[in-house]
């Protein structure tokens, strides 16, 4: 998508920190933006920062309620009539260790940080494709996707499946001229990690030496608004992968090689290697930038779950 001119988008997550971000950023670009959000409070304050913008509608939205989510789908189709770009970006901090006993924080971290990404996915891409005009979705992640994040076992097993959702995404809907992007945020001023002087509640004197790490962190961290404008990039390169934060890298070459020593000795048989240079090759074609022209379909009828419009992905 070279042209984002009057295309729409729908950003979940969006009345604030990245989602807000890449709002700003798309409306930049001449776009059409509905942002979902579940705070009140962060919608109307969003909606006081844009005031005057009627390329902007705000509808509020429980991601991991699929309902909540179809419900507010319907509302931007009305207003808007199409939806071209998907961000799923709505995310919560938390969801407690690999081995605590607790289930319920857990639970509400995975349905929204994963089943948020899933449901938003299953709900919209049948309708970008419907429509015929090619699209684009992203969805994000973070770098607690790439490499450990100590403590928040369930941010970074929900971080780390959105990865690999992703990629599976974008193999599926490339030959349908919709592309996928996975963003990985590294430190970004949003309200995800508050700081003890925005929040008094916040026991700054007895918090662990890594919080205190994290929030000096925090205080130099990316603007949201310049990650939108490095997921426009994206979404016009067609690329996969969106990185904001330099500082990771030496870390990640290091894992990669770190994973290349940990393969056998061993040489594979001829039959395995022949398998897996046709997967590879597939996979390449695949994931590379480069989008084909679609069908046109009734995008209401992809909404509605009409037999018509096959569901993405289908044949």
């Amino acid at each position: 998508m070279e042209d984002l001119a009057g295309k729409v988008a729908f950003i979940t997550g969006g009345a604030s920190g990245i989602g807000l971000g890449m709002g700003k950023a798309f409306l930049a670009e001449g776009m059409k933006v509905a942002l979902a959000d579940w705070s009140d409070e962060h919608i109307a304050k969003a909606r006081a920062e844009l005031a005057g913008n009627n390329a902007v509608h705000f509808v509020k939205a429980n991601v991991a309620d699929r309902d909540s989510l179809k419900a507010a789908v319907n509302e931007v189709l009305d207003h808007f009539g199409k939806i071209h770009v998907l961000c799923n970006n709505a995310g919560v901090n938390g969801g407690g260790t690999a081995a605590s006993p607790d289930f319920e924080d857990w639970d509400k971290a995975i349905s929204i940080n994963l089943g948020g990404v899933v449901n938003g996915t299953k709900i919209i891409a049948p309708i970008i494709r419907a429509q015929g005009e090619g699209g684009h979705i992203v969805n994000t992640s973070s770098m607690a996707g790439v490499v450990p994040l100590p403590g928040l076992a369930a941010y970074s097993t929900a971080k780390y499946a959105v990865r690999g959702f992703s990629e599976s995404l974008r193999m599926q809907l490339a030959p349908k001229g919709i592309g996928v992007s996975c963003l990985f945020p590294g430190a970004t001023r949003t309200a995800i990690v508050p700081l003890p002087e925005d929040d008094p509640t916040i026991d700054a004197e007895n918090a662990p030496q890594f919080l205190k790490d994290l929030w000096d962190a925090m205080r130099g961290a990316i603007d949201p608004e310049d990650t939108g404008r490095f997921v426009v990039e994206a979404i016009k390169e067609n690329r996969f992968y969106i990185f904001t934060n330099r500082e990771f890298l030496d870390e990640v070459k290091q894992r990669h090689r770190e994973i290349e020593e940990a393969f056998p000795d061993d040489e594979p048989t001829p039959g395995r290697v022949k398998f897996e240079s046709m997967r590879a090759a597939q996979v390449r074609d695949l994931m590379a930038p480069g989008n084909r022209p679609v069908p046109k379909e009734d995008p209401k009828a992809a909404f509605r779950g009409d037999r018509s419009a096959s569901p993405a992905g289908g044949q």
